[in-house]
C-alpha cells in the first residue's frame, strides 16, 4: 500500500465505531467511514463539524484554506460529507508535479472526473500548453476555477467543462485531439450531467480504451484511480495493459492509503494504477 504521508496541515486521528476523525488545518471533524471497524481510541467529545443523521452539525466558517506543501484548497462542507479534497491523492499530486519538474517540454493533461481539482491544480503548476478538466457537476468545476484563482493560476491555459466523460472522449477522438498526460477518478457508481447512469466495474474496459485512445505518441503518464472493492489492483493494471502497454516506463497498481495517528494501520482510500514513462519517479 502506498500512503500519503507528506501531509503537514491534514492528518487522520483515528477511525472506528464506523467513524473517521480528522483534522483539517485547525478544524477537527468527525465523519462516517464504512471500513472503520472496532473502537475508537481517541476520546473525544467535541469536534468542530460532525456529520450525523446525513448532516452537518458544526461551528465552522463557510470555507477556509487547506495546503498542502505550495497549493492551496478552498474546503466547504457539503450535503455528502465531502469537503472538496481527497487528502490521499496527495501521492497522485507529487508525482505529477515530479514529472513537471523531469518533463521540460509543455504538455497537455487531460484531468477526467476532475471533481474540485486537485490534480488540475497540480497540473497547471508545471509546464503546460493546456490543462482539460473534465466533470459532470457545474459545482465541481466553479470550485475548480477557486481553487486555480487560489494558487494564482487562473492565467494559465485551463479549461473546465462540464459534460458526460465517455461522451467527451468520443467527442475528442473525432477531433484528432491528444493528450501527454491523462489522470481519471472514476466514482464507483454516479451519473451524469443528462442523468446517465454510470458503474465503473460495466464501464472500466471502455473507459481504459478511450483514454488511451487519447494518449500522444510522445505520452508522459497515465493515472487511474478506482474504488469499488470487487476491482483489484492486479485487475486493473492488467485491463489497462491489454489496451496499453509501451516497451518504456514503468507501471505500478496498489491500494493507497493515509496513516492514522491513533492506530497502527492505515486509513485504505482506494486504489491507483499509473504508467509513467519515467519509471524512476514512481515511488
Amino acid at each position: 500500500m502506498k500512503i500519503a504521508k507528506n501531509w503537514e496541515n491534514y492528518e487522520c486521528l483515528d477511525i472506528g465505531e464506523g467513524y473517521k476523525i480528522e483534522r483539517f488545518g485547525e478544524y477537527i471533524l468527525k465523519r462516517p467511514e464504512p471500513t472503520a471497524g472496532g473502537e475508537l481510541d481517541l476520546q473525544m467529545t467535541h469536534f468542530d463539524g460532525e456529520f450525523i443523521n446525513g448532516q452537518w452539525e458544526h461551528h465552522l466558517p463557510e470555507s477556509w484554506i487547506l495546503e498542502y506543501k505550495d497549493m492551496k484548497f478552498e474546503l466547504k462542507l457539503s450535503e455528502f460529507k465531502h469537503l472538496g479534497i481527497f487528502p490521499e491523492q496527495a501521492l497522485n499530486w507529487d508525482l505529477i508535479r515530479s514529472i513537471h519538474e523531469k518533463h521540460k517540454e509543455p504538455m497537455r493533461i487531460l484531468n477526467l472526473f476532475g471533481y474540485t481539482g486537485g490534480a488540475t491544480v497540480a497540473s497547471a503548476w508545471g509546464n503546460v500548453e493546456e490543462v482539460v478538466h473534465v466533470d459532470a457537476l457545474k459545482s465541481a468545476n466553479m470550485r475548480t476555477q477557486e481553487n486555480l484563482k487560489l494558487n494564482n493560476l487562473e492565467d494559465k491555459h485551463v479549461r473546465t467543462l462540464v459534460d458526460d466523460v465517455l461522451k467527451f472522449i468520443e467527442k475528442e477522438k473525432r477531433r484528432g485531439r491528444t493528450y501527454h498526460g491523462i489522470i481519471m477518478d472514476p466514482p464507483s457508481f454516479g451519473r451524469g450531467p443528462k442523468k446517465e447512469v454510470w458503474k465503473i466495474e460495466e464501464q472500466l474496459e471502455t473507459l481504459i480504451q478511450g483514454a488511451v485512445e487519447l494518449l500522444d505518441e510522445d505520452a508522459v503518464f497515465l493515472i487511474l484511480n478506482t474504488y469499488s472493492r470487487n476491482l483489484t489492483p492486479s485487475y486493473v493494471l492488467r485491463t489497462l495493459k491489454t489496451y496499453f502497454n509501451p516497451e518504456d516506463g514503468k507501471f505500478d497498481s496498489s491500494k493507497i492509503g493515509l496513516p492514522i495517528k491513533n492506530k497502527p494501520f492505515p486509513l485504505k482510500a482506494g486504489n491507483t494504477t499509473r504508467w509513467c514513462k519515467y519509471g524512476e519517479l514512481m515511488k
